[in-house]
């Protein structure tokens, strides 16, 4: 591997204000049992006495050392995976909401006597307003806890699908899916999961497992949607959604303990002042203001500012979002490319399997990298840096245009083609989807530390505001590009966007380390890093709290 592909062991899981855990880290022997504390001044161990040292108040704040044993990183291996086996039902039915619409279209039309472009805004209007969404309750799982934000997100988008059922006119049906993707809290909120149960450098295989739930509830949509439009009527297709949505929630609610580190701080600060250390405080507890309306302004901004001012944000991003699009393209190209060899509805709807056992594919090709990468960081922590990252994108990437390509010129059908070659292809394009949303997200992790919340929150809008224009124009891109072979000219189209923008992939991994150097954000985790003599940055500087990014 050259030396732009060494990756720095301060890959930071997704939380701008979550605790560090490096001193925690610092306390275990190698067999992960905690090492005995340093005594403090007045003779009493550090564990004994929490959170030296005491405030002017008298208050002393407990911090993340103090009760290891109590938080996520503590929870046994069983019930992390327990925990996050949840965590992909949800992300698998948010994303159902948005996918099995689709199939609906058809019947939205006939019944409201609109035509099936306008039938698709109720479709456009849910992602885009899910890319909202998904940033505008970050925030709040932050303060509040990952359980009772996520547990409200999910009661309303289920509230939601009920008038869209009943709805008297399609009018109903944007309102309600405009509301429904603004109350998703999606990947911002199960990602940070994922930072709550593990320490950075382990990460990664949890990080490759919520991926997976993301992008396979995509295809789970049209798969179990051809039995829905064949079998019932339209009110079904939000039915549907509302069952599988009440049933994760109550999973959820039955199964899933708040994770949150400074939430489960206070709980334990609280427990230990019943008995009888009056004077412990959790951090959230001494904050005086717990989140002004211009700290939280400057965190929802924040995504947005550097997905418009971090070349390696935005154009990753573009990249992430731009593959999301085609599975919400292959929606509609489907349809016509499968009925010329006499598909029906329920045919066309299985026809998404071979993108999911793409999916499965990229899943477990994943396995191999990461414990290369373990095994490294295990014999020199510092031995590479966040290009590494990116290091199985460079082969895996280019399938995406080959399947584009490939699909586009097997769309000629019978007798010409046998339909098996087209899903052939569009399996590759799984692959290659998978593997995109997986890198640029470990990549973001790793390059901006402490920013990295707001750096994937800009590939996660990307991905869902893509995917929701992806509604719009898909239809009338397989049907007006020229006389002679629309479809084929269509799929090509894509297939040359799909080498432009795999292009910053190879650019990033060998001058990566150049540009992050340009970067402001950079430079800031550098001065804090400096401040600190040179230990990792692991919390947020005063700068980025307040939003002001200038260094």
């Amino acid at each position: 591997m050259s030396p732009a592909g060494q990756v720095d062991d301060g890959s930071k899981v997704i939380d701008d204000v979550n605790h560090t855990h490096e001193e925690s880290k610092e306390q275990k022997t190698l067999h992960g049992q905690p090492q005995s504390r340093p005594a403090s001044r007045d003779g009493s161990s550090d564990g004994e006495k929490a959170g030296t040292p005491q405030r002017a108040d008298g208050k002393v704040e407990l911090h993340d050392t103090d009760c290891y044993d109590k938080l996520g990183f503590s929870f046994p291996t069983w019930k992390k995976w327990s925990i996050l086996a949840v965590i992909f039902a949800v992300q698998v039915s948010m994303n159902l909401n948005a996918s099995l619409y689709a199939n609906g279209i058809d019947a939205l039309s006939e019944h409201f006597h609109i035509s099936k472009q306008a039938a698709r805004v109720g479709q456009m209007i849910f992602l885009v307003a899910y890319a909202f969404g998904c940033e505008l309750w970050a925030p709040w799982s932050e303060e509040l806890g990952r359980r009772p934000i996520l547990q409200l997100s999910l009661l309303l988008v289920n509230i939601w699908q009920i008038p869209c059922a009943l709805a008297p006119n399609f009018g109903t049906i944007v309102v309600g899916r405009f509301l429904g993707g603004l109350s998703s809290a999606g990947g911002s909120v199960t990602l940070g999961m994922v930072a709550d149960m593990w320490e950075p450098d382990e990460q990664q295989y949890a990080v490759n497992f919520i991926v997976f739930s993301s992008v396979g509830g995509s295809v789970v949509g049209p798969i179990a949607g051809g039995f829905v439009q064949t079998y019932l009527s339209w009110p079904w297709v939000f039915w549907v959604q509302l069952i599988c949505g009440g049933a994760v929630q109550a999973l959820h609610f039955f199964t899933v303990p708040e994770t949150r580190s400074s939430i489960l701080i206070d709980r334990e600060a609280k427990r230990r002042r019943k008995a009888g250390e009056t004077n412990i405080y959790g951090p959230d507890e001494l904050k005086e203001h717990r989140l002004s309306i211009k700290e939280i302004f400057a965190i929802w901004a924040r995504p947005f500012e550097m997905f418009l001012r971090e070349p390696i944000v935005l154009c990753l991003s573009l990249l992430s979002g731009f593959s999301d699009a085609l599975i919400f393209t292959f929606l509609e190209s489907y349809s016509p490319v499968f009925k010329q060899w006499g598909f029906n509805t329920i045919q066309i709807g299985l026809a998404f399997i071979p993108i999911l056992i793409g999916y499965f594919i990229a899943y477990f090709s994943f396995f191999p990298v990461i414990r290369r990468h373990q095994a490294i960081r295990r014999r020199d922590p510092n031995a590479l840096q966040p290009e590494a990252r990116l290091w199985w994108l460079l082969y895996t990437a280019p399938l995406e245009a080959i399947g584009l390509f490939g699909f586009a010129w097997t769309s000629l059908g019978p007798p010409k083609v046998h339909w098996i070659a087209p899903l052939i292809f569009s399996s590759l394009v799984g692959i290659a989807n998978f593997c995109i949303y997986m890198a640029t997200v470990d990549y973001m992790i790793a390059s901006y530390g402490p920013y990295s919340a707001s750096a994937t929150g800009g590939n996660g809008f990307a991905r869902d505001f893509l995917a929701g224009i992806a509604a719009m124009y898909a239809a009338p891109l397989y049907s007006n590009i020229g006389h002679i072979y629309p479809l084929e000219w269509a799929s090509f189209i894509l297939a040359c966007l799909a080498v432009v923008v795999t292009i910053p992939i190879y650019v990033f991994y060998y001058k990566g380390p150049a540009i992050r150097e340009r970067s402001k954000f950079a430079q800031t985790l550098a001065s804090d890093r400096k401040v600190r003599d040179g230990r990792r940055v692991s919390t947020v500087g005063e700068k980025a709290q307040s939003g002001n990014m200038q260094v």
